[in-house]
């Protein structure tokens, strides 16, 4: 074990190496690659892939029986941002790094066991206990192509021959040396790491634009969530996604397939924050309702809603806040107060025409998500609405807020939460925001703190009238219909798609998302067609005029600003 561990630090260091040679392609002697040539370019931005990504890749690449186990290092989101911005600057803690390579040496001792090894070895060595170059690489070679999402260099194949060489010579077994050459690929910065590359755009001289393979893993990330598979990467070869025809026919393409709702969850988990799910708690005295299998449930409630209306029947963007079909399971029963005859599976649910249930924002898991574990809050489901779906920041509270009368369900005085907050209603420190948020959470207070239906609280009748942008509205229908009708609502998803894209915000694209709105409108507010928009649009592929510096690798391996 400590010879091959030392093996493995040794292969790491040559990896970085020669990544960290790539950060200065002008001092990089070029090397011609036995699959294919590589066209000079710059690296100008780099994005982590998510949890997601990363499975659905491993998934892809090696097949779906192959199980990744491991603890992966969050990613941060940045304030009022996507996660997938927060990713084009997550770094890689010492510890995060120990446990990508655990998962990759499971993930390498998997792929070449005597269940899994015949798909990826198109060769036999010549002897089973000593290094055999060109098997080694008519193996990693295509691996490497598929991980790194474009044809390695010469030089880097010759770096994993070898490696897997040193390691079959310390071990006495020629595979045992692919493993340790796949598990270096699956921890090297360039397999963990979006890594996107610019070249000179012979349109405009002087400018960048993005290669052929930096547009097929944006392409596939946006629309898949998943690596790049080898039609895209073939296009890329043969510069199809450089024609805005081709690149146009490939994107409807994609969205057509039915790998598309995969890219659409991803989207919308993101958009609307589902990493708080993993930390969601309710207090189970007040909520006995509320457990394992129902937390488990409810963001797979809202994103079965969301396809069913967006992909499924390609349905208008703006239906899914007045929409009354859902899905429901035998845990989330009790929650709706419904029947759920089904001992299993998801099951097609609609509510009547009069219920107050209707669209995104009566689901259990949104009214569930934003609420406090012991109770609702108007203020917080005020302020989802206007952060996550109309993209208007509200300030947080300042420090020295007294919450204790909001606090106090049970108060007799104040028996309703519009009663009790109304003391920060009328402090002038708290009054501006809750302005903004409450009027519009008070017309979710039928539903409790985990989106339960109720009509009264300790005894009084809810007043579910409401208020946003100067409208008057009532109940969760109300409000429903409101953002329905509201052009921030469209105008958001729009601007997030764009920023989930491209991996940066889009506050200065002012003219890109001007376009992008007026074409989302023109085609009936369809997701499919706005991706298609996002995915083909120049702004999309137009490297920014001054583009971020080249990032220094740490000790770790990880390139830092």
């Amino acid at each position: 074990m400590k010879r091959a561990g030392t093996v493995t630090a040794l292969a790491c260091t040559i990896a970085i190496a020669g990544f960290a040679a790539q950060i200065a392609p002008s001092k990089q002697a070029p090397v011609a690659s036995p699959v294919a040539s590589v066209a000079p370019s710059r690296i100008v931005a780099m994005r982590r892939l998510t949890e997601a990504q990363y499975r659905n890749t491993i998934a892809d690449i090696f097949g779906t029986d192959i199980t990744v186990a491991g603890r992966f290092e969050p990613i941060v989101r940045p304030q009022h941002q996507l996660i997938a911005t927060g990713a084009a600057g997550a770094t890689i803690s010492p510890a995060g790094l120990e446990q990508f390579d655990t998962m990759a040496r499971s993930i390498a001792a998997q792929v070449f066991d005597d269940r899994h090894r015949a798909s990826f070895m198109p060769c036999a060595p010549k002897d089973a206990t000593k290094a055999d170059p060109g098997c080694a690489q008519a193996a990693l070679a295509p691996l490497g192509r598929y991980l790194f999402r474009r044809p390695q260099t010469a030089a880097e194949i010759a770096i994993y021959v070898g490696m897997a060489g040193r390691a079959t010579e310390q071990s006495g077994s020629f595979t045992k040396g692919l493993e340790l050459a796949l598990g270096t690929m699956l921890t090297s910065p360039e397999f963990l790491y979006v890594v996107e590359n610019a070249e000179s755009d012979p349109a405009h001289p002087g400018d960048l634009r993005l290669n052929g393979y930096s547009r097929a893993a944006r392409l596939s990330f946006l629309l898949w969530n998943s690596t790049p598979n080898d039609q895209l990467l073939q296009a890329a070869a043969n510069g199809d996604l450089n024609d805005p025809a081709n690149l146009d026919a490939i994107a409807r393409r994609m969205v057509a397939s039915p790998r598309f709702e995969q890219g659409v969850r991803a989207f919308f988990a993101d958009m609307l924050l589902f990493e708080k799910f993993d930390e969601i708690a309710k207090d189970p005295v007040v909520f006995p309702r509320f457990n394992a299998d129902v937390a488990k449930a409810l963001p797979e409630q809202m994103l079965r809603m969301l396809t069913d209306q967006l992909v499924t029947h390609g349905g208008d963007y703006r239906d899914v806040f007045t929409a009354r079909r859902t899905f429901m399971t035998r845990a989330l029963g009790p929650v709706y107060q419904v029947p759920v005859r089904a001992q299993t599976g998801w099951i097609p649910y609609d509510f009547a025409p009069n219920d107050d249930r209707a669209g995104l924002l009566s689901q259990a898991g949104f009214l569930a998500l934003y609420s406090h574990s012991g109770r609702s809050s108007p203020t917080i489901r005020g302020r989802a609405v206007r952060e996550l779906l109309l993209c208007q920041p509200v300030p947080n509270p300042p420090g020295n807020v007294n919450f204790t009368a909001v606090q106090d369900i049970n108060s007799k005085t104040m028996p309703t939460a519009r009663n009790r907050l109304s003391v920060h209603n009328t402090d002038p420190v708290c009054a501006g925001c809750h302005a903004i948020t409450d009027p519009i959470g008070l017309s979710l207070e039928r539903f409790d703190g985990i989106g339960s239906g109720r009509k009264t609280e300790n005894g009084a009748v809810i007043d579910v009238s409401g208020k946003i942008d100067g409208e008057d509205i009532l109940g969760a229908a109300g409000l429903g219909k409101a953002l329905a009708a509201n052009p921030s609502s469209t105008e958001c998803v729009a601007n997030r798609a764009l920023e989930y894209a491209t991996g940066r915000s889009t506050e200065d694209a002012v003219e890109a998302s001007a376009a992008l709105q007026k074409a989302f409108a023109a085609q009936g507010y369809r997701i499919a067609d706005l991706f298609v928009q996002v995915a083909t649009m120049p702004y999309a592929w137009r490297v920014p005029a001054a583009p971020p510096p080249a990032l220094a690798l740490s000790s770790n391996g990880v390139r830092q600003p």
